[in-house]
């Protein structure tokens, strides 16, 4: 399952905080395949049905289903630019 790091986690909640939406919006990361290298991601009040949930300290990443397979050994990652600008990465995990 994806794992998130800490400054993930921090700006997963900080996006998804400044969007105003209820309780319960995430970030939703999906792929066109379950082979897939580029994501779509986007702020959604609530998952979809058949979206894998990862809550990491306050966190909430919503996986559609080809995402999850895409993602299921990785890590991501976030950095913050100078200008406010966030760039995520995805990592194989640490073992």
């Amino acid at each position: 399952m994806l794992t998130l790091t800490d400054t993930a986690t921090m700006v997963v909640k900080e996006i998804v905080d400044r969007s105003g939406g209820p309780d319960g919006t995430g970030l939703r990361i999906n792929a066109e395949d379950p082979a897939g290298t580029e994501f779509a991601v986007e702020i959604v009040p609530t998952p979809e049905e058949s979206d894998a949930i990862v809550e990491q300290a306050g966190a909430r990443v919503y996986l559609g289903e080809n995402a999850a397979v895409a993602l299921s050994d990785k890590t991501l990652d976030a950095s913050v630019s100078p200008d406010g600008r966030v760039a995520f990465d995805v990592v194989p995990q640490q073992v």
